[in-house]
Order: structure tokens, then sequence, then C-alpha cells
């Protein structure tokens, strides 16, 4: 996964990291957390569908779903950890 560095701001010829307005963060963290709870249950389902006897092509289309629940994970970690960076609590 690739990692995004902040952008910082030049202010009075200081750079200052780039902060999420308070009442944007909060918002962002509701859907963000809205859609950590969203993804445990597609997690959940793509697993009990695992632990099935899957003829194809639904065991392919298991496998591609599992690979889409592993990507979503990844960038929803991202996200959280690029609002958690670029705020100020």
């Amino acid at each position: 996964m690739s990692s995004h560095h902040e952008k910082p701001a030049i202010t009075n010829g200081a750079l200052v990291p780039e902060v999420i307005p308070e009442d944007l963060a909060i918002e962002i963290r509701r859907l963000a957390h809205d859609l950590s709870n969203a993804l445990e249950i597609i997690v959940q389902t793509s697993y009990l569908l695992s632990t099935t006897e899957l003829k194809e092509p639904a065991a392919t289309w298991l496998g591609m779903l599992e690979s889409g629940v592993n990507k979503s994970l990844e960038i929803n970690l991202a996200l959280r950890q690029y609002i958690k960076s670029h705020t100020a609590r």
C-alpha cells in the first residue's frame, strides 16, 4: 500500500501541516466509523461464505469478494490514519 505524505502549508515563511477543521473532522470521523461497521458486515459474510463448499463459478466469485474485502479494509485503515493525523485531537 502506498503511503501519502501530508502537504504542509506555508504560513509566514514556516511550514504548517494541514489540519481538517473540527466541524468537518467530526463528520468525517462519523462517516469513517459507519464505513467500518458496514465493512465488518461484509468481512463476516465473506468469512461465513468461505466456510461453505461452493461450486464454480461461486468459488471464483468468493475469491473476488475476498480480494475486494481486503482492499476495502486497507483503504479504510488509510482513511482513518489520515483523519487521525490531520485533526487537532
